[in-house]
């Protein structure tokens, strides 16, 4: 219920940049880094999140403070939105990695991403950041963020629903389905843009959706709670397709989403995964 109600905040406060972080080239960097540092799973799946609220943040700052500018200094003078974009751009790299700092800390796992790491890894990369620097970009995030960066991510829901699931005489054994969901949400995470094409166009009834639909269709997009049944549904058809339906029923009493949604997300997962629209 908590779960729920935090999910419900979330979709009802979205800015309209939401998700625009979550493309796959910068998931799969920070997946690779994470497996690199030997970091657990729920630290990549915090990392992405902060790092997407965190830009969001500061990109809406950045936006401010130049139209500010342009307000209140005299022509010619003071940062433009050009230059402050470009100084978000720089230091991108330095704050995916620091955001995967934040979250190892987090993961309550013995392997923390300590300065020295971060900073052997930045050098590789032929940036020449110092401990100070890496550490006032920690504190830089930390402090637009509110501190609050402890947040729930779609991992959390998963693993919650699995207990639940467990709880209420699930048929498919825990440990299979909890690997099984692992890699599907590894995967949906990584072609994320293409499933929710798929989501939407099966939605709309139409390949060629509106901006207007796309724009309502963001609050479908960062459902936390739709995520998490859909992966959890789409493992189970994998596992083993006779035990699926009791899987969605299980699905649509505890969290209230339809049946038929629950069958469109798996669906859409599917066809990526296959690389087939063959039902």
């Amino acid at each position: 219920i908590r779960l729920a109600a935090e999910n419900e905040r979330h979709l009802g406060a979205l800015p309209r940049q939401a998700g625009r972080f979550k493309e796959a080239p910068v998931v799969e960097f920070v997946f690779l880094l994470s497996e690199k540092w030997d970091l657990d799973q729920s630290a990549r799946y915090q990392a992405v999140e902060i790092l997407e609220r965190f830009m969001i943040k500061q990109i809406e700052q950045t936006f401010k403070s130049s139209r500010e500018d342009r307000k209140s200094s005299k022509q010619g003078q003071g940062k433009g939105w050009s230059s402050r974009k470009d100084a978000i751009c720089e230091t991108f790299i330095l704050r995916l990695v620091s955001c995967i700092q934040l979250a190892s800390k987090l993961s309550l796992h013995y392997k923390i991403v300590n300065s020295d790491t971060a900073l052997k890894f930045l050098q590789s990369l032929k940036y020449s950041y110092t401990k100070q620097e890496l550490l006032e970009s920690e504190l830089a995030i930390l402090k637009a963020l509110h501190f609050q960066i402890n947040v729930s991510t779609p991992l959390t829901y998963v693993e919650l629903l699995l207990e639940v699931l467990g709880h209420n005489g699930c048929l498919l054994p825990a440990k299979p389905l909890h690997e099984m969901c692992m890699h599907v949400l590894d995967f949906s995470y990584l072609t994320r843009d293409a499933i929710y094409d798929t989501l939407l166009q099966i939605a709309i009834e139409n390949s060629t959706p509106s901006q207007l639909q796309v724009a309502k269709f963001l609050t479908v997009k960062e459902d936390f709670m739709l995520l998490a049944v859909g992966i959890i549904s789409t493992s189970a058809f994998i596992l083993n397709p006779k035990h699926w339906n009791q899987v969605v029923e299980h699905l649509n009493s505890i969290t209230g989403i339809t049946s038929q949604s629950i069958l469109e997300f798996s669906y859409a997962v599917l066809t990526h995964i296959i690389g087939s629209t063959t039902p």
